[in-house]
């Protein structure tokens, strides 16, 4: 491929990524809520997650999963399963008025909002499908160990962009207001979509 096409690739990857998702909904939501230090440390975790969906994917992972299918198939249902119990704990904070649940929000330690960052990623079966989709598109059969960790690495910085990006936008003075004085109805979004994202997962079939 030529730099151009390569380019269209990082955009589209970027723009992706960027698109509202358990990943992106967490990070602003722990942002505004808890702040930048707490927002990138989910964000890290998130980083970390899509590091070992890419690596996995560029291993042969991928095809693996497509293979046999009860491993596709568990993560599938964990990741759901997942997504629902966060769907469920932001419905319960929005008609609760003390204080914010752990539902969308990663309350406690930065360590604390790193894992559950990377549980979220790790629990997405999209993630791996699109890393191994990208890397069949993009490189041939043939390609060697450098022009794969090349390409994740290409890959990898649009990731980083839009997640760390996420944190610093959402944990401004102007997003942090905006979402205290609308906590209940951003709250009764997250559960929405996260709800809407575990039933997604679950239509996703390994093809």
């Amino acid at each position: 491929m030529n730099g151009f096409e390569l380019a269209i690739v990082w955009v589209g990857w970027v723009l992706a990524g960027a698109s509202p998702g358990p990943a992106t909904l967490g990070i602003a939501a722990t942002s505004m809520s808890e702040g930048r230090q707490q927002g990138l440390a989910f964000a890290a975790g998130i980083l970390a997650g899509g590091a070992f969906w890419g690596i996995a994917a560029a291993l042969g992972m991928g095809a693996l999963m497509l293979t046999y299918a009860w491993l596709f198939t568990t993560v599938k249902y964990a990741g759901a399963a997942y997504l629902l119990y966060l769907a469920i704990k932001s419905l319960r904070s929005a008609f609760s008025d003390g204080a914010i649940a752990d539902g969308a929000v990663a309350k406690g330690t930065s360590l604390a909002a790193f894992k559950k960052g990377a549980l979220v990623h790790l629990t997405n079966p999209k993630a791996i499908l699109s890393w191994g989709a990208v890397f069949s598109i993009v490189l041939p059969p043939s390609a060697p160990g450098s022009h794969i960790a090349g390409m994740f690495v290409f890959l990898y910085t649009g990731g980083m962009l839009v997640f760390i990006g996420y944190a610093y936008l959402f944990s401004t003075p102007k997003a942090v207001a905006v979402y205290r004085d609308a906590r209940r109805w951003f709250e009764l979004a997250f559960a929405a979509l996260f709800g809407a994202a575990s039933v997604k997962i679950l239509t996703v079939r390994a093809e």
